[in-house]
């Protein structure tokens, strides 16, 4: 049974929210992605936000660009965590999508990560999850050594070369 719902207003957004996607079947979490349009379709968004706990939905990841209701709609219904990732646009660069997320009214709060963050939507929506669940927990502490792993390899390898080379010749 999927435990994350992510969710998109239009198929524009799959870029970032497939990163999402990605990051959580990293960790092994079953999720559903779904396309709905609060704004176009709002019957439909409002049972998809009504039966999320019912499918068994504990985090939904919800991604919007511009207004971006959808995270803060989705909130308002679904009684566990949501996390918004604000949209990057052509017109604000995304200001506007993250701040309509992460402005919303005391008693209803929406996580946001930054704009186009699909891949730590998800690595939060997994520490959520973590607290319940030992495994993944231990999961999330891998992905972390991992992480630092990353940057022990990147600075072995500035300093074998210098940083002139690291950058290809760019400097």
């Amino acid at each position: 049974m999927a435990k994350v719902g992510i969710v998109m207003g239009s198929d524009s957004d799959m870029p970032v929210m497939s990163k999402a996607a990605d990051m959580l079947e990293k960790f092994g979490i079953e999720y559903e992605m779904t396309i709905i349009s609060a704004h176009r379709e709002p019957d439909v968004f409002f049972e998809y936000a009504k039966s999320a706990e019912a499918k068994g939905f504990q985090v939904i990841i919800a991604g919007a660009g511009m207004a971006a209701h959808l995270p803060g709609m989705c909130a308002a219904i679904f009684p566990m965590p949501v996390i918004g990732i604000p949209m990057h646009t052509a017109s604000l660069g995304g200001r506007d999508s993250l701040y309509s997320i992460v402005q919303m009214p005391t008693g209803i709060p929406v996580a946001t990560v930054a704009i186009n963050g699909g891949a730590n939507a998800a690595i939060l929506a997994a520490k959520i999850l973590a607290i319940s669940d030992p495994d993944l927990l231990q999961k999330v502490k891998d992905y972390a050594k991992e992480l630092g792993g990353q940057v022990e390899e990147k600075d072995r390898r500035l300093q074998e070369i210098g940083y002139k080379a690291y950058l290809g010749g760019k400097k």
